[in-house]
């Protein structure tokens, strides 16, 4: 396992035990909204300390992009780290056991390390670039799902800005017609882990955050599935907008959705 792996597992697991000693009091919690229906918790802000404070005892040197925090430059600006430390705020100050922690690693803007830990499930996702996914060290493989008519898709609708909420709609609307069903749990980290273990055959989304997705779209991709953008490329990361499932579902499912797309959303 390569060392950076291990510290970003150390890292989520310090932040699943401040995670889970939480959960048992939400009650108790001191809540903020960021803006409508965004909202952040002491627990955000304790876990990412203790997940930055890990991180950068090992690796001093590399930069992070973080969810409560923003961007801290390195001196190894080559590096980067991307947190999200704790992916479904909302579903945890409501109790409802769908969220994750987030981290990945970065060299020059490619992804190559990749931590999505569930602390309800004790689940733990890891892949490093060309060495396969994993779940609790098991290698992971996406479905072997070849028709979207049989397909389980996960999304995630708009919860801040509704300005796109008439195109979810519409392409909600068909796919719920042509696939087996849609899911919408609410922490995006953990559905990309799902697409990559093959519990989901695809995913879909726009306007999340790199943290949302740097660490999931690295598990999809070395687990045998293929990930983009809107135009079918790799930019996911700039554009927010990503597309997600294994070989045969991806194509129809990117297909359906760029039928509905203005030209102004592509990207």
């Amino acid at each position: 396992m390569h060392p950076a792996l291990n510290i970003a597992i150390k890292a989520a697991r310090r932040a699943g035990q401040i995670i889970n000693r939480a959960s048992n009091d939400i009650d108790l919690l001191k809540v903020a909204s960021k803006q409508p229906n965004d909202f952040v918790t002491e627990v955000d802000k304790a876990a990412e300390k203790a997940i930055i404070e890990t991180l950068q005892e090992a690796y001093p040197g590399y930069g992070i992009l973080a969810e409560e925090s923003g961007i801290t430059a390195g001196q190894d600006s080559e590096y980067q780290w991307i947190i999200d430390p704790l992916d479904g705020t909302t579903n945890f100050i409501h109790g409802m056991p769908q969220y994750a922690v987030s981290i990945a690693l970065a060299k020059s803007g490619i992804v190559e390390q990749a931590v999505v830990f569930d602390p309800n499930r004790n689940e733990l996702f890891t892949a490093s670039k060309g060495a396969g996914a994993f779940l609790n060290e098991r290698r992971i493989r996406v479905s072997r799902r070849t028709r979207l008519g049989e397909a389980l898709i996960g999304t995630g609708f708009p919860y801040r800005m509704f300005d796109k909420i008439d195109l979810y709609l519409a392409i909600f609307k068909e796919l719920a017609e042509k696939t087996a069903g849609q899911r919408r749990p609410g922490a995006a980290s953990l559905d990309l882990a799902y697409v990559a273990c093959g519990r989901y055959d695809g995913f879909w989304e726009f306007g999340l955050s790199p943290w949302d997705m740097a660490a999931g779209a690295l598990l999809i991709s070395e687990a045998g599935g293929l990930v983009s953008d809107l135009r079918g490329d790799a930019n996911y990361l700039e554009t927010g907008n990503l597309i997600a499932g294994t070989p045969k579902v991806f194509a129809p499912l990117l297909k359906l959705i760029d039928g509905h797309l203005p030209e102004t959303v592509r990207g």
